[in-house]
């Protein structure tokens, strides 16, 4: 049983559904006391934070409807401040190299599993900059002045800490209107007015004509999806 911490763009479509069934399979030993897995560490991790595990289940539906996969699951709707577990079993560093192994010579996932900080970043930085414009305006110049295994280390970390957070609807709106500058020039109308959950969409729609690979390989693309106002 594993809950995967870093965005679920990363996973291939094995893994996404086999995460997706063992995080219902986690609730089920959660919300009705069983005893099997009890003594899990994903278990014991997530005990206190029920929230956040519905949340996790919603960035993975958010990424099986990208992928075009049907989802006929829900979850029930779980009440209550969401607040993340603190520890990870694997840091985020960790999970991509584990993912780096564990799919050699296999099919990947929506987005390709960075090499390299700078990589990464391209990757988280428009989810980054829909929470925190300062930490986005900083990450840039910090990534040019440290050594690239330190840098990913840290930064994996800080990421996927960064996009736990809801965004706020200014910050969402401005993500979202940087995203849709890659895409403007095949839209055939103006978005003024647009609501951020269309915007998003006619987004996607677009980068998938043109293939925009800078956007179909970011996790902006698929977990803005669940913050939504």
């Amino acid at each position: 049983m594993r809950i995967w911490d870093i965005d679920p763009g990363y996973l291939n479509r094995q893994s996404l559904l086999g995460e997706h069934r063992e995080l219902h399979a986690l609730f089920v030993v959660l919300t009705q006391h069983r005893k099997g897995y009890a003594a899990h560490p994903e278990t014991r991790r997530w005990r206190e934070h029920l929230p956040a595990l519905g949340k996790r289940h919603d960035l993975l539906v958010e990424e099986m409807s990208l992928r075009g996969y049907k989802h006929r699951s829900p979850l029930p709707l779980i009440a209550g401040e969401i607040c993340w577990p603190q520890k990870f079993i694997d840091p985020p560093h960790g999970q991509f190299a584990i993912l780096h192994g564990k799919y050699l010579g296999r099919e990947p996932g929506r987005i390709p599993l960075p090499s390299s900080a700078r990589q990464l970043w391209a990757h988280y930085k428009y989810s980054v900059m829909a929470r925190d414009p300062r930490l986005y305006r900083i990450i840039g110049p910090w990534l040019a002045a440290r050594d690239d295994r330190v840098r990913f280390r840290a930064l994996a970390r800080i990421v996927v800490r960064t996009v736990r957070l809801p965004p706020t609807p200014g910050r969402l709106r401005n993500a979202l209107d940087h995203m849709w500058g890659y895409v403007s020039h095949l839209a055939d109308r103006k978005t003024a007015g647009t609501e951020p959950d269309q915007l998003l969409r006619l987004t996607r729609t677009l980068a998938r004509t043109g293939d925009i690979r800078y956007l179909l390989e970011s996790t902006a693309l698929g977990e803005l999806g669940v913050w939504q106002p």
